[in-house]
């Protein structure tokens, strides 16, 4: 995330308190548990982050910064490329529209599977920039990687057959345009930040959503 491990720390604990809540109101809706759980699992990620830059000014062992590295780039490169679109997916109640996600999912896999690949073969490295951190991974056709990971994520929000769904996906993309023209090297940290500040819409969708008889429980 931007600025600082303590701004990481704070909106990390923000971030995960609105998941425990969003878990706590999933109730008896089914196929949701997955999306209540992502503000959970991005919270955590920020609490993470929060290690790394603290290793890299020196208050923490460099084996810390090491652990706390290869977690935060297994959720944000293997983890959520697979599990946010497979959320949105299992929240949809069109059956055209599960199929016509389907190949994004797959596409996610493919995406995780080629940077879990990279990230073993390495090197992988972090180091502090100014406001962000900066993760490096050597892999080839990196430009189209990043897109095919934008895609994977983005798509089936886009593909939702509610419309609040397909806002939610709008904004992001709008974000990531942004994040991708005002930095390069810091777009996996900046991302992620982004990522799980927005995802607080799911939690405050599990407290204040409301059934409605023909039409899932969707972001509101």
């Amino acid at each position: 995330m931007c600025f600082s491990p303590q701004a990481d720390f704070v909106g990390g604990s923000v971030v995960t308190a609105l998941g425990i809540d969003a878990v706590l109101h999933v109730h008896r809706r089914h196929g949701h548990i997955a999306l209540a759980a992502l503000p959970l699992i991005l919270g955590a990620h920020q609490l993470d982050e929060s290690l790394v830059w603290l290793s890299l000014q020196g208050h923490l062992p460099h084996a810390v910064g090491r652990v706390a590295m290869w977690i935060y780039l297994l959720i944000a490169f293997v983890l959520l490329p697979v599990f946010v679109p497979s959320a949105v997916a299992m929240i949809e109640t069109s059956r055209r529209r599960r199929l016509l996600m389907a190949p994004f999912i797959i596409l996610g896999v493919v995406v995780a599977a080629i940077l879990l690949s990279a990230m073993i073969h390495g090197p992988v490295t972090v180091m502090l920039r100014p406001y962000h951190l900066s993760y490096g991974l050597h892999v080839h056709g990196a430009f189209y990687i990043i897109a095919a990971y934008v895609t994977s994520v983005c798509a089936t929000l886009l593909l939702s057959s509610d419309r609040h769904v397909v806002l939610f996906g709008l904004i992001n993309v709008v974000a990531i345009a942004v994040i991708a023209k005002l930095t390069v090297d810091g777009f996996a940290s900046v991302w992620c930040g982004w990522a799980a500040i927005s995802s607080g819409a799911i939690a405050a969708h599990m407290r204040f959503a409301r059934p409605h008889r023909d039409s899932p429980y969707v972001l509101a």
